[in-house]
């Protein structure tokens, strides 16, 4: 894989710590700000939906354009967005810099993806794709710890501060190793590669990527009510937890990277059976500790291992389209992201407890199955979208 590759996973981990921080920074910002914990927590819907309609339509923007050109404009307005969260006195600035910063990051992604399947040799779509991956779930076992360590000991904002200095060298990195070729006039046009999107096969594939993901965050953003609560472990031990989950997240995105190119169908069929057994598995034995946390390391990994795998297949299914392709795989994620949070958090307002998320998390990923099962007898998908070496 060239090196250029995990250059950009850098940049996708300074994005990903950013995405994921404000959930131990929310107190902090209300209290500063002077507004409430729901209002300070819209921030992070703000972001979730700058996200969802930013892919696309960033990468339509940016198709036409360099890619080193496009990187470098995304992750310095990026930069600049955080800067000025960091020192805005009011909750508005802040509120516009982080759907500013969601669309930049979504612009990013696209590109990124494009870029690293592009540099990619043949047939290592899905090895690119865990590469780039695999700076999220980093940001998940070492950037949102320490940017709540950093809110905790000097605010929130100097949460935002590391992140813009965190940037910087992934600027540099870019600017020196992404390849500085002019942008291809012959090349694909956006209604072009619109067209492609069609393909059906493409679009289940979003589809299931969106329900697995969706699964994921349901009971991700919960996990801390349900530990404490249900399963009785200590909440001082909830950053160990979160740790844990982002380790199994980043044995997923491993394991799809080595098998994603060559063994796609068994990854996920296997794969998508043993997550779904498995929300349902965590949701009986959540009461138990030891299950408890065998559980979360074992989920996490499931997760990223099937839906980095969807989103690779999802690339090939778009090979026509390799930036749109890029924007929209970016869009399902966030759908499923916005969409999963929002169902546990129904479940848990409908008065049936911290498990709840875990069954939500369960059906969306047996929904999935499903539409899976019935795509593929109409010869849909997501048969025939594997790598060919």
């Amino acid at each position: 894989m060239p090196f250029v590759v995990y250059l950009l996973a850098l940049a996708v981990f300074a994005q990903g710590t950013s995405e994921f921080m404000l959930s131990g920074l929310v107190p902090g910002i209300a209290e500063d700000l002077h507004v409430s914990v729901p209002a300070a927590g819209m921030l992070t819907s703000a972001f979730a939906v700058g996200m969802v309609a930013g892919a696309p339509l960033m990468a339509v923007l940016s198709l036409r354009w360099p890619r080193r050109r496009a990187l470098l404009a995304f992750l310095l307005t990026f930069l600049l967005a955080h800067v000025a969260g960091a020192v805005t006195p009011g909750y508005e600035v802040l509120l516009v810099s982080r759907v500013v910063a969601a669309l930049a990051n979504a612009g990013f992604l696209a590109v990124a993806m494009a870029t690293a399947i592009g540099l990619a040799p043949p047939g290592a779509k899905g090895r690119a794709t865990s590469v780039l991956l695999g700076g999220i779930t980093l940001a998940c076992v070492a950037g949102v710890p320490a940017g709540a360590l950093l809110g905790e000991v000097w605010g929130w904002r100097s949460a935002f501060w590391a992140v813009a200095a965190a940037l910087l060298p992934a600027i540099v990195a870019v600017a020196r190793s992404v390849p500085a070729a002019p942008a291809n006039p012959g090349g694909p046009t956006a209604r072009g590669e619109a067209r492609a999107l069609r393909s059906p096969r493409l679009l289940v594939l979003l589809l299931l990527g969106a329900l697995v993901n969706g699964a994921t965050f349901c009971t991700f953003t919960y996990l801390a009510p349900l530990l404490t609560g249900v399963t009785g472990i200590g909440p001082g031990w909830m950053p160990v937890m979160l740790a844990l989950f982002g380790l199994g997240s980043f044995a997923g995105v491993t394991i799809s990277g080595r098998l994603a190119d060559v063994r796609p169908m068994e990854l996920l069929v296997g794969g998508g059976v043993a997550l779904a057994a498995g929300w349902a598995a965590f949701a009986m034995a959540a009461g138990a500790p030891v299950a408890a946390i065998v559980l979360v390391l074992v989920q996490g990994t499931l997760s990223f291992a099937v839906g980095s795998t969807l989103i690779s297949q999802a690339l090939y299914a778009a090979g026509d389209a390799p930036t749109l392709g890029g924007g929209v795989a970016t869009a399902a994620l966030n759908v499923g992201a916005t969409a999963g949070p929002w169902l546990g958090g129904l479940a848990i307002g409908a008065g049936l407890g911290f498990r709840s998320p875990l069954w939500v998390s369960a059906l969306l990923v047996a929904a999935a199955l499903v539409v899976a099962g019935t795509a593929y007898a109409a010869g849909r998908a997501p048969r025939g979208v594997v790598a060919r070496p």
